[in-house]
């Protein structure tokens, strides 16, 4: 199964990677692998993430970070639509 990042996703992620590498950079490479972790278990469990109030996009948190992957399944791809701080609102 293949992963595709919207470009709103790919520039949320770099965001939030500069961000905490200007405070700590082992926390950054740390967030970055956890990402990687989730989406490798999106591939395999494509279902994982918990469903939203919007048809057809789940939901998945990076546990240890407080960060949120907001995503589509299909049976050809994961599209990556949203990345977020937790304590963030949502963005419609």
């Amino acid at each position: 199964m293949t992963v595709r990042y919207t470009l709103t996703a790919a520039r949320q992620i770099e965001a939030a990677l500069d961000y905490l590498a200007a405070e700590s950079p082992q926390a950054a490479r740390g967030l970055q692998q956890r990402i990687l972790t989730v989406i490798v278990l999106l591939q395999a469990y494509p279902q994982a993430g918990r469903a939203t109030s919007k048809v057809g996009i789940r939901r998945i948190p990076l546990n240890t970070y407080p960060y949120l992957v907001d995503y589509r399944a299909n049976a050809r791809e994961i599209i990556v639509l949203r990345f977020r701080h937790a304590a963030r609102p949502p963005v419609a």
